[in-house]
């Protein structure tokens, strides 16, 4: 499975750094990704993940690189579909910050399950959420931040599409996200920790 993983990796990076729209756009989009990997190869042997994070993990570097390479408001796919639907603008952008919440969800529950910080359920969600909101906050801060700094470089970077509330509503969907990914793996998850530990 690490091959396999690694495999997929790698060629969705390599294919992501080819001609992307601009490569200082890609390395703020991709950045992520790679100190995901960093961190992975570093816990590998003494902190092993079960195989749902790991698969998410991919997933989720995959929606990083794809918007990396395009950048969100431009993955053709979503300009495809978007009068199917009836959409105004791209939403690549919505799957990746529904992703924010998604699987760092999941990620902050077997930390929190393994190392045993919060053994109450309502409790250990609540602060789940709570993690993944203020991941989702900080990363708009990040948003930010590299506007100021790089002017009109910050539109595709930012991926606001006119919208006015595009930072409340990607926070929204890392809030949904977080709360879906409790609901739908809760069971599968406890399963794996269970081999796991």
């Amino acid at each position: 499975m690490r091959y396999l993983w690694l495999g997929i990796y790698f060629a969705v990076l390599i294919w992501s750094a080819i001609e992307p729209k601009g490569y200082f756009i890609w390395f703020l989009e991709v950045v992520p990704a790679l100190i995901g990997l960093v961190i992975l190869a570093l816990t590998y042997q003494k902190f092993p993940l079960t195989p749902l994070l790991y698969t998410l993990i991919l997933i989720h570097c995959i929606i990083l690189m794809v918007g990396g390479h395009y950048t969100y408001a431009e993955v053709p796919l979503f300009d495809t579909i978007k009068p199917w639907f009836g959409f105004e603008r791209n939403n690549y952008d919505r799957v990746g910050h529904l992703a924010q919440g998604f699987v760092p969800a999941i990620i902050a529950r077997e930390v929190l399950i393994r190392l045993e910080i919060v053994r109450g359920a309502n409790w250990r969600n609540f602060i789940i959420v709570s993690i993944c909101l203020a991941f989702s906050a900080f990363y708009e801060l990040i948003e930010w931040a590299v506007a100021i700094l790089t002017g009109a470089a910050a539109d595709d970077f930012l991926a606001t599409q006119g919208d006015i509330w595009d930072t409340q509503s990607d926070m929204a969907l890392a809030l949904f996200g977080a709360i879906l990914a409790l609901l739908l793996l809760s069971r599968l998850h406890d399963q794996q920790l269970k081999r796991v530990g």
